[in-house]
């Protein structure tokens, strides 16, 4: 029993004329240069248990090749996930920091070209891409123009958007670009195409 259990764990080791377990795992794992394999490849097509050792030894190799294949596959597929959630991540805060929202929905409308006197000013930055505009309550959805003057009345910027309502909430979606205004105080005006402008104040940081 001893004798079998040995021969089970090392193969080969009393056979005259054959390889040992070292020399079948390397011709198995490809380890061995084919010149030197060469001279046991007859052997191992007449030796029925040479070759169902070299055969196991050959499964072994390709379950750990496998293995290693899969785990470098996973952590690659990991790697780009991370990557694309970061990049997704700045994405999404690039556009929160473009992105204003003016809220005109608790705000009582200035016909004309000058705001109520005294009003707070609605405020955002000269370096902001876009406008998310909250029209007052009761505002129709559709076309309006929009524009941002100075306090004498000269159009600094000027742009159309169309108000779509959502949730309760009319609002109209501008592409804007203040750049070129200084800091200080403005007038923030809309209207519907042919109507009387509707001025709110409005502060550039």
């Amino acid at each position: 029993m001893l004798g079998r259990g040995l021969l089970k764990d090392f193969p080969n080791p009393e056979r005259i004329g054959c390889p040992g377990a070292e020399v079948l795992k390397k011709i198995a794992s490809h380890q061995m240069p084919l010149s030197e394999a060469e001279k046991w490849l007859d052997h191992l097509g007449s030796c029925s248990p040479c070759y169902s050792d070299f055969k196991r030894f050959a499964e072994a190799h390709e379950s750990r090749r496998r293995r290693t294949l899969l785990a470098a596959a996973a952590a690659i597929l990991l790697a780009l996930g991370i990557t694309g959630w970061a990049l997704l991540h700045v994405r999404n805060e690039n556009l929160v920091a473009d992105t204003a929202v003016l809220n005109l929905r608790d705000r009582s409308p200035a016909r004309g070209g000058e705001p109520i006197p005294g009003e707070q000013p609605l405020e955002v930055s000269r370096a902001v891409k876009h406008l998310n505009v909250y029209l007052p309550l009761g505002s129709a959805e559709g076309p309006y123009e929009m524009r941002v003057t100075t306090t004498a009345g000269s159009a600094v910027f000027a742009t159309n958007g169309v108000a779509s309502l959502k949730d309760g909430v009319t609002s109209i979606q501008v592409v804007v670009d203040l750049s070129s205004a200084s800091s200080g105080r403005y007038v923030l005006q809309v209207r519907r195409p042919n109507s009387e402008w509707n001025s709110y104040p409005l502060l550039l940081r």
